[in-house]
């Protein structure tokens, strides 16, 4: 018999240039090497960021923003730990009150969480939050490596590790930033089925938002739109049933929580109250005329109920008693009014959507190191320096030209009435003499009546800000019932010998009327750190062109970018969170830190544009010093 040959399967020519290494057998692997490390760097700088901005901030101003806020965190987080899970479920504990409801519980078992591993510091809360931010950054850019270029990533990446915006609230005693993290890993869960569909990466990406709703309701709606987008995205055979999935993720994780809110109270609660406060506070702030007789304020609608429907008890708390029946009757009160003036709420919605495309003007990391010793330390020394009132007035001081500045008649107080600007400088002391580099602390005793100002202390040739902190009205005071505030100033003198201390308006609409007491300044010992001066000045400089009129007009040019290379999947996966705050977020009120997630896509933008700006220089470099054949 003849012998038959063994058959032989032909080897595939490899004609992928060499150069195009992401096509070689090892090509995978070498971006996924350029991923890691590029993931590390970016970590590493938004950590650096944050600690920079948690050093500035830690002692004095983050337990300052929103600190009633906080304590209810706090104290539901306290209440957790005392009462565990059988509390949480039960109709019986301390947490079955309906003033707990007032925000969603994720953040309070965070802190309940962290009590119970480590102490009850704040520093340990805020140190899980910015490593949480800082890894945003870096979800962020395996958002965008997974849709464009490698260098826009990259790009986009660093924009959010260097972003004051981010750095500043990931410090603040909130759940703001901890709740966007969810909502980037859930697009990033897109990105990655857009190009490999698979079943569980749709449903996680439903399950992250649902976790985020935990964190902040603000999201509740988004496991719509982002249903939406799968709809557009996905094949036709498998798009009804990844939309369904997306949504049932979602579900999954939100209707524990809904559940326990039936079972606890009785009531169909998704998630938590404060739906209809925030809908009247949001519709107050634009009524100008008053036509609606809306306070903007909690204790305002409080006030409001409690005489309306002759409560004296609502006077004192939002959700107490029939919370549930005073939220949805806020609710119908809310689309009362704007059915009854559509058009008008409409042209609100459209003011709104347009402010949330502006970036907040937040604190920056400063330029100069914190105190590091102990502010207690000035209970057991004498003053470097005291100002008795007269004292504020000798020569050297310097006054607006508007305003007026008199010692009262006990001489207990120095009586400080501003000009109409909404930020010009009141007031400054004459020139300090400071020793380099120490701490010092200032101690202000200081009545508002009326207005907003911030507390500064300046360099004498007005070269660098060392401390600064605003200083408000107390709600529900009247003027001449204000309290004495005692503001503590802590900062790090620098290489100037000379500083002062200065009073300024800070965007009120009335003239500030201020009583300004003996102030006080203690010497606390040397600085450290004073060698991270050098870092803080470059990253200062650098979050100084994060503006809106710097970042948004490069979002808008990398938009039209990538809509004029017909990247349409792009377009649709970068831009659905952003169009969800846009329209679902402007029906309510809204502040800067509820919208933190449409600033990330910002960036993202902004990097298209970047990188499109910085791949023309480099060709026409190229270009001008290519050699020239002879």
């Amino acid at each position: 018999m003849p012998e038959h040959p063994i058959p032989v399967r032909r080897m595939k020519t490899n004609t992928t240039p060499a150069h195009d290494s992401n096509n070689l057998p090892d090509g995978s692997r070498l971006k996924t090497r350029r991923l890691i490390v590029i993931s590390v760097i970016i970590f590493l700088a938004a950590l650096g960021v944050r600690l920079l901005a948690w050093q500035d901030a830690r002692l004095l101003e983050a337990g300052k923003v929103q600190s009633s806020v906080t304590s209810d965190y706090k104290r539901v987080a306290q209440l957790l730990t005392e009462g565990g899970v059988s509390g949480f479920v039960s109709s019986s504990s301390p947490l079955s009150n309906p003033d707990n409801l007032g925000h969603p519980p994720g953040y309070s078992i965070l802190i309940a969480t962290i009590y119970k591993l480590t102490n009850h510091s704040d520093a340990n809360i805020q140190l899980v939050q910015i490593s949480c931010d800082a890894l945003a950054a870096v979800v962020l850019f395996l958002i965008i490596a997974e849709l464009l270029p490698l260098s826009t990533a990259t790009i986009a990446g660093l924009l959010s590790a260097f972003s004051p915006q981010f750095s500043w609230n990931s410090v603040l005693l909130l759940p703001d930033t901890l709740a966007v993290l969810p909502i980037l890993l859930a697009i990033y869960c897109l990105a990655l089925a857009y190009k490999r569909p698979r079943l569980g990466l749709i449903i996680a990406a439903g399950a992250l938002v649902g976790l985020s709703c935990w964190l902040r309701a603000n999201a509740m709606l988004l496991p719509f739109f982002l249903a939406a987008l799968v709809f557009f995205l996905f094949e036709r055979q498998i798009r009804l049933r990844y939309s369904i999935a997306l949504v049932c993720g979602a579900l999954l994780i939100i209707l524990p929580l809904t559940i326990r809110n039936a079972v606890v109270f009785g009531h169909f609660i998704p998630v938590s109250l404060g739906a209809g406060q925030t809908f009247l506070e949001g519709i107050a702030d634009y009524d100008k005329g008053q036509r609606f007789d809306l306070p903007n304020t909690d204790l305002g609608i409080m006030h409001q109920e409690a005489d309306a429907f002759n409560r004296p008890d609502y006077r004192e708390t939002l959700f107490g008693p029939d919370g549930v029946k005073r939220e949805r009757m806020r609710l119908t009160r809310g689309f009362g009014m704007v059915s009854s003036r559509p058009l008008w709420f409409f042209g609100v919605m459209v003011r709104r959507a347009g402010g949330m495309l502006k970036l907040e003007r937040t604190r920056l990391v400063s330029a100069d190191p914190p105190v590091t010793n102990s502010l207690t330390l000035a209970e057991t020394t004498e003053p470097f320096r005291t100002e008795a009132p007269a004292d504020l007035l000798t020569t050297g001081a310097v006054l607006s030209p508007n305003a007026t500045a008199i010692v009262s008649t006990d001489a207990q107080a120095v009586i400080i009435t501003g000009d109409d600007s909404r930020y010009g400088k009141q007031f400054a002391t004459a020139p300090i003499r400071l020793e380099k580099n120490m701490d010092y602390s200032w101690r202000i005793p200081i009545t508002l009546e009326q207005g907003r100002i911030k507390l500064g202390v300046e360099s004498t040739d007005q070269s660098g800000v060392y401390a600064a902190t605003i200083v408000d009205t107390v709600e529900g005071k009247s003027g001449g019932k204000q309290p004495t505030q005692n503001v503590e100033l802590p900062f790090v003198s620098g290489n100037d010998n000379y500083v002062q201390l200065i009073l300024a308006n800070e965007g009120a609409d009335a003239p500030a009327v201020i009583h300004l007491g003996t102030v006080k300044l203690f010497q606390l010992g040397p600085a450290s750190f004073v060698w991270t001066r050098y870092p803080r000045i470059l990253i200062r400089g650098m979050q100084k062109v994060f503006l809106t009129a710097v970042m948004l007009p490069l979002a808008l040019i990398g938009v039209a970018l990538t809509a004029m290379k017909r990247r349409w999947h792009v377009l649709a996966i970068l831009l659905i969170v952003p169009a969800y705050y846009l329209s679902v977020q402007s029906a309510t009120h809204t502040e800067y830190r509820y919208i933190l997630a449409v600033y990330h896509f910002l960036f993202a933008f902004s990097a298209v544009t970047l990188s499109w700006i910085g791949a023309g220089l480099w060709r026409k470099l190229r270009t001008q010093f290519r050699p020239r054949a002879l």
